[in-house]
């Protein structure tokens, strides 16, 4: 799980007669992640193409094509058939044809639509006007403008106009028709300059004539003529569609197939009479290629193992590569490219399988680094389910979750529901842990008689639990990180033992000399929740008998009167090897402190959370307040009259829109599906985000690096096609 599947690099040499017979069996297999020939070797050169391939390419450009043109989808398929040769000449042609004559009379009935629209659109404000169209136009004398402004400033601009004798205004809306007689010595633009700075946006006066509202219904009309015919041929292609679309996309298949193989040569070395292929293939299948091959093609061809892939870097970077002379792997007739990383197949179980989609949204992992898919398994639900804690809001993520798992084909998507199944069940777990059900509390009393083992820490009665998970938190953030460096760790030692110390050895040492040294005491400036008789683990809520760490002063520092620990001391020594190593990173040695830290934002995650649905709750039920205000209890079945004559010493937080009559129990009922919904929404965007982020940012920051490349083996999983 922590490890990819083991890769051999494996080579098949042969007789240039039989490559394509040995393309047709590999591609069958749908195993090997063929490596592109670097052109290293004297005498061989790139493979060319396989006859062909240039017109089942031109044919594959053309059935996709037409399949975006008539919106084929993958739904539309049918049954899976077999495509002839003769039927991709002959058929694919007609298709072709019909679809390309409907399309070109579509771009022509919407080019007219479009114009006529637009003609529409600038008659709208001439009819507004009612005026006739040829009363617009054609004067000797009179200027007119037509458009859009302010009839107030166009009235104050010309009336100021020296170069406009007379004029009229016809208003409707914002549109303005403006009829002017120039001053005698006045230019032909007298009415444009007169306008100028004023709010009017001119209008083109259209070279017609006759009522505008008549023009406009005569446009409606046309549009009316070309929506019908566009909608004709659009159901045309859409029976041109539910006709042929099962047959291109099994043609789409079949030509994508064909120029699969026949373009494979260019990843190959070549000479006159001979062929070289390398390629990655999972070391367990190494021996089903070669028995493949030798029925296929027999004594034409050499299959050899060159090399198995180990999982650690060599010689200062990244070449996990195991050479086949030290593992006793033949390798006659095998040539070795270049140094490489093989390809990358996580090796998870399929419960883990479904956080493969959180690594990789970070990177996949390369060849020789640790895949933290199962630790992310392991943590990433436990952390949200401790968060969140309750049923009913944990039984919703996983309803959430199922449905999307089951609902969607994309394989991101299906993980994205499992995860949520995981993370639903883990709340749900935490849930009947705190007896709690969106926020009540009743689930406590049914399950655990009233008392469950654990508790958030919100109320006042339970408040050691809110100081208690503060302090868990950062034994989580102390034990997450240190699987982290450990990791790093068992990665370091392929170079040296003296590399893993420096580089990851010397953070944990920091990390625990620091932090024992604070569960110690810190010289007595640490606070008394994590050690002493008042430490949270001496009494309750986690009554395990836990003081602290002995200090160990060793001496006092002058001048500061404060004493140096041997944790300290711890401390430092792993700052110094964190200088031999890497000095540079010396600057950041406090992150040994402030990434534990980080984890605490689980214990605040989880009060807000548990906030937010106690106000809620509070404001449908109403809470009141017991023992001098230590316990707060919702008013389930019982209003507050009934509370204060029957609980003594009670009082009322807030009395409940539950209680407030018709009109309050509405607006409460509202307020209790909105607020939960909310606070599940946050759910994800809070607790789901926080979660990842202590991954991302704090766990894989100390190991991972990513980059790894995905296993593409040549091939080609059929959906559309049977075997001819």
């Amino acid at each position: 799980m922590l490890r990819p599947e083991q890769m051999s690099k494996v080579s098949v040499t042969g007789s240039r007669t039989v490559m394509s017979d040995v393309i047709e069996t590999i591609h069958e297999l749908n195993l090997v992640h063929l490596s592109n020939y670097d052109g290293s070797w004297d005498g061989f050169d790139p493979g060319n193409p396989i006859s062909g391939a240039d017109d089942a390419s031109d044919k594959l450009v053309t059935v996709r094509s037409i399949e975006s043109i008539i919106g084929v989808k993958a739904e539309d398929a049918g049954p899976q058939r077999i495509v002839t040769g003769e039927a991709l000449e002959d058929e694919l042609e007609d298709i072709r044809a019909q679809v390309n004559e409907l399309d070109d009379r579509r771009n022509e009935l919407g080019e007219e639509l479009r114009s006529v629209e637009d003609r529409i659109g600038s008659m709208e404000p001439f009819a507004a006007l009612g005026i006739d169209l040829d009363l617009l136009s054609g004067y000797d004398h009179i200027q007119v403008a037509v458009g859009e402004g302010n009839a107030d400033e166009i009235e104050r601009a010309l009336a100021d106009s020296e170069d406009v004798q007379e004029f009229e205004l016809f208003t409707e809306g914002q549109t303005v028709a403006v009829f002017a007689y120039p001053a005698d010595d006045a230019e032909d633009d007298a009415l444009d300059d007169a306008l100028v700075g004023v709010d009017f946006a001119s209008l083109d006066i259209p070279e017609a004539s006759g009522s505008p509202e008549e023009y406009v219904a005569e446009l409606e009309h046309d549009k009316q003529k070309l929506e019908s015919k566009l909608n004709g041929v659009e159901n045309e292609l859409n029976d041109v569609k539910l006709d042929a679309a099962g047959f291109l996309l099994a043609a789409e298949e079949k030509l994508a197939i064909e120029v699969q193989k026949a373009e494979a040569p260019l990843q190959f070395a070549t000479t006159e009479n001979a062929f070289v292929a390398e390629g990655w293939i999972p070391t367990e299948k190494y021996a089903e290629l070669k028995s493949n091959l030798d029925s296929a093609v027999g004594e034409h061809v050499e299959v050899d193992e060159l090399e198995r892939a180990s999982y650690e870097e060599k010689g200062g970077h990244h070449a996990p590569l195991e050479k086949a002379e030290e593992t006793g792997v033949a390798t006659d007739g095998g040539h070795v490219t270049k140094e490489e990383n093989p390809p990358v197949i996580q090796d998870n179980p399929g419960a883990v399988k479904p956080f493969e989609v959180l690594v990789q949204t970070i990177n996949r992992p390369k060849y020789f680094e640790f895949d933290p898919t199962v630790v992310l398994f392991l943590t990433f639900p436990l952390f949200f389910g401790f968060m969140i804690g309750d049923l009913g809001y944990g039984a919703l993520y996983t309803l959430i979750g199922y449905v999307i798992y089951t609902k969607f084909d994309s394989e991101a998507i299906k993980s994205l529901g499992g995860i949520a199944i995981w993370a639903g069940a883990f709340t749900m777990l935490f849930g009947i842990l705190y007896g709690e059900v969106f926020g009540l509390h009743i689930l406590g009393e049914f399950v655990w008689g009233g008392n469950p083992p654990i508790h958030k820490g919100l109320q006042p009665v339970d408040g050691e639990f809110a100081t208690g998970w503060l302090v868990l938190s950062l034994l989580a953030g102390i034990v997450h990180l240190t699987i982290g460096w450990g990791f790093d760790f068992v990665e370091n030692l392929e170079h040296s033992f003296k590399d893993a110390m420096t580089e990851s050895g010397s953070w944990i040492i920091m990390m625990f000399g620091l932090w024992v040294w604070i569960f110690s005491g810190a010289g007595g400036s640490a606070p008394g929740l994590l050690f002493g008789s008042e430490s949270v683990f001496n009494g309750n809520p986690f009554p395990f008998g836990f003081t602290g760490f002995p200090a160990f002063n060793l001496f006092t520092i002058p001048g500061i009167n404060f004493p140096f620990s041997v944790w300290l001391l711890v401390f430092f020594l792993g700052l110094v090897l964190l200088v031999v190593g890497e000095p540079i990173e010396a600057v950041e040695f406090l992150n040994v402190l402030v990434n534990v830290l980080s984890y605490t934002r689980l214990a605040a995650v989880l009060l807000a959370k548990a906030g937010m649905a106690f106000v809620v709750n509070l404001l449908f039920f109403g809470v009141y307040e017991s023992h001098g205000g230590e316990e707060w209890h919702f008013m389930l079945s019982h209003g507050p009259d009934y509370v204060l004559h029957h609980h003594e010493g009670a009082s009322i937080m807030f009395p409940g829109l539950l209680h407030s009559g018709v009109a309050g129990i509405l607006v409460g009922l509202l307020i209790l599906v909105l607020g939960h919904a909310l606070v599940l929404t946050l759910g994800i965007t809070s607790a789901g985000l926080q979660a990842v982020r202590l991954e991302y940012v704090e766990f894989f920051g100390k190991f991972y690096e990513g980059g790894g490349e995905a296993y593409k083996p040549f091939g080609y999983d059929r959906s559309y096609t049977t075997q001819d």
